[in-house]
This record gives structure tokens, sequence and C-alpha cells, in this order.
């Protein structure tokens, strides 16, 4: 892959349509539009043009054509924009002819997101935002996604890393110029309270764990002994067959997943095997697998069949309580809802009961960490900054707090993809009046 080619790409859906859009960027692009439509209409204004393929001169289409010069254009670089029409041998003879132009070349995927960030038009956490914004499958999903692609997560982290590496500056003053008389005499007070705001500010954002869930959906596992009726509820919820329902005990041995909306939320429900004691062994897996999935669910639905002996709930962070096959059964004071799934009975009050849990867990879409690798860097970086803090606080070495700051600073980079040991020269020279 060489970054200097001009790359093009279909960036509509593929098959038969009214509309293809190819997008092309990089620096043959002006010539390529030159070649193919005989001109460059101006900036950011569409025109209809004939394209032409530029080894024969044959007519292709008749295209929408926008042209966008660099740097403001999506990737940074030259871009153009034909809308042609979208027929499968159109958009074909057209792919064949941008081919044949010398420097030019089909785009590896993700390359012009690539380009856009290597050229500074984003930085990793609006990449991921613009990711998530392509796989929201929720309305809150949606939502979040386009906090994120704003720069939500981006900018709050590059406050944070603008303030440890005013601390590294006063740490590097402090160390390497203690003579200077525009070195305050009160910095290592003023280089904790700045360490304080700053740990405080990423450890608010760390409680918060409502933006990893939403963005991969909360866990919901159905539990209970076999025929307790698992299956027909997944089913249900589902509207559509994803289980097989049997009378027979035992019949599902693996785990199902489902994805749901529920009131603008991402769910999944799995479906699991009945706990029970069991000498059989395709079985037995089939149950560790569900009290592990238990274990590590958000929520768990324990549904309480109205017949048969009915064990312990397993170890759950939530647990409800379900009484199944309310038709038969009638109302039990030991569970929290009634159902009878075959019938609907009940549904829309355990959906309901679903959509408010949901909502509690995954909070009001104010999170600004949405996935794990956001939450190791900033962990990493509140780890530097606590034995920065304590070298400081005991009269430690001033060369260790200092590393540990850069070592911060570089964590906090990570999430943006803006590491650069140059900006502390910077905030240095830009801070004191060393060298006059």
């Amino acid at each position: 892959m060489r970054s200097d080619d001009t790359i093009f790409a279909i960036a509509s859906g593929h098959g038969r349509a009214a509309v293809c859009l190819i997008r092309i960027s990089g620096r043959e692009s002006r010539k390529i539009l030159e070649r193919m439509t005989g001109g460059v209409p101006e900036p950011r204004r569409a025109v209809v043009r004939t394209l032409r393929d530029p080894a024969t001169g044959d007519p292709l289409d008749q295209a929408l054509v926008l042209w966008m010069p660099g740097p403001g254009s999506f990737t940074g670089e030259d871009q153009a924009e034909l809308h042609i029409h979208g027929g499968l041998a159109t958009r074909a003879a057209v792919m064949r002819a941008l081919s044949s132009i010398e420097n030019c070349r089909a785009a590896e995927a993700g390359e012009f997101t690539r380009r856009a960030f290597l050229n500074g038009r984003m930085d990793l956490s609006q990449v991921e935002g613009l990711a998530d914004i392509i796989d929201a499958e929720t309305e809150a999903q949606r939502r979040q996604a386009m906090l994120q692609l704003g720069g939500r997560l981006g900018n709050a982290a590059e406050e944070w890393r603008e303030s440890i590496l005013q601390v590294l500056a006063l740490l590097e003053a402090s160390l390497d110029f203690s003579d200077e008389g525009d070195v305050p005499e009160d910095l290592e007070t003023d280089i904790l309270q700045m360490i304080d705001r700053v740990q405080g500010e990423i450890g608010r954002a760390l409680a918060n764990r409502s933006g990893e869930r939403l963005r991969e959906g909360l866990t919901v596992v159905l539990a209970g002994p076999p025929n307790a009726g698992k299956s027909t509820l997944l089913n249900a919820l589902a509207q559509r067959d994803v289980a097989i329902v049997s009378p027979i005990a035992g019949t599902t041995r693996d785990v199902l997943e489902v994805h749901c909306d529920l009131g603008g939320l991402p769910v999944i429900i799995v479906d699991t095997a009945g706990l029970r004691e069991s000498t059989d062994l395709i079985e037995q897996e089939g149950v560790s697998r569900a009290r592990a999935r238990a274990q590590d669910a958000d929520l768990v639905l324990w549904l309480v069949p109205p017949e048969g002996e009915v064990s312990a709930p397993p170890p759950a962070r939530r647990l409800v309580r379900v009484g199944t096959k309310a038709d038969v059964s009638g109302v039990r004071s030991d569970c929290d809802l009634m159902i009878a799934a075959a019938t609907g009975e009940g549904l829309p009050e355990l959906i309901a009961r679903l959509e408010a849990e949901a909502a509690s867990l995954m909070g009001q879409g104010d999170a600004v960490i949405t996935r794990e690798r956001h939450r190791k860097a900033l962990d990493g970086a509140q780890e530097c900054m606590i034995r920065a803090r304590d070298m400081l606080a005991s009269r430690g070495p001033l060369e260790l707090a200092a590393e540990e700051a850069r070592l911060a600073a570089r964590a906090i980079g990570e999430i943006t993809g803006r590491v650069d040991v140059e900006d502390v020269l910077d905030r240095l020279f830009s801070s004191f009046c060393i060298g006059k």
C-alpha cells in the first residue's frame, strides 16, 4: 500500500441502484477529472459532465461531478466524487477506466479514513466513532457514536493530556532551571493541585461504564431449570423462531444469542441450558456455560416454572425472578413478574422492566469512554499520575516523577493517536523565559 497513490472506491452500496457514488482521493485527482470530464468544476459545486474513458475517449456515463481540493476535504487530500448511474455495467466500466490510469488504484478497506487520520483530519477516537456510526443498530448507539465522531472523547483526552504536559513542563523546569527567576517558589504545590484535578476528572470518566455497555449491548441471560420456558421466551422476545422449543428436558445444550432493540437501547438476550445435575457430558458442558454466562451477565432473568423443584439461582450481578406459564400457575408471590410467553401474557410488563433496567444500567448516554482500549489507556495514565504524586508528596526524586508524568501523557495520547514528546519542549519554553 503506497500512501502517495491516488485511490478510488465505491462509497455507496453494492448491487443495482439508481445512483452509485465513486470517491477519488490523492494528488492525481485533479488530472483524473480533467482527463475524464474535460475540466475541473468550481470547488464543492456539483455539475453534470459526460465521463469518458481516458484511454479511448469513449463516453461512459452522464455523471454528477464534485471537486474538493485539499486540505479541506475528508481525507485532507485533493478529492473528487463521481455520482454515476448505478447499473452494474456502468459502474464496472468507470472502475475499469480509473484502474487504467497510472498511479491510480482501488482503495483498501478503511484507507480513506486512514488518510484522514494521517493528515490530521480526525483523531483515533473520532475514527472509532465513525466506525460506531456505521455499526449502530439502535438510536442510543447512534447518538453516542455521533458524540464520539464530534470529538467528545478526543477533546476530553486532549485537555487531560495538556494538563499532564503542563505538569511535566513544570517538573522539567524545576529540575533543569531552578536557578532562573521565572520558576515559582511554590511550584510543588501547584503541581500537586494540577495532578489532583486531572486525576479527579479521569477518575469520574473511568467510574462510568455505561458507554461500553451501550456500544456492546446489555447482556440479559435467561436462566432456570429445564422446561422453565427459556427458549419460548427467547422466541417471543425475538418475535421469530430462534430456539427449538420442546417438552423434552435438556433440549437446549449451547448458548443462543439474539440482539434486540428495547426502547432504543441495544440488548443481547441469551438463552442457556437448563440448570440441573446431569450425567450427560454434553449437557454438563451446557450447564457449565450457562452458569458462566449468568455470572458475567449484566442482568439475569431467573425463570421459575410452576411445577417441579427449583434450584437456587446462580450468582449474578442483578437478578429478576420471573414466574413462567402464568396461564397455568397463576400469580406467585415469590416472583417479581409473571408471564406466559406462549400466549403473550405479561410480556409487555416484562419488556417494560427490561427497558427500565437497561436505561438504569446504561445511564443517560453521558459516558466519555466507549471502548476497552480507552479504559486501559486511562487506567495506565491514572496509575502513572498516582506514582508521580506520591513521589512529590514524599519528596522523592523529581526525575522519576517527571518520567511518570511523561508516561501518563503518552498513555492518554494513545487514545487520540497524538504521542509527541516535542510538546513538552513547547510548553517548557513558552511557560518560562529560559535562555533570555
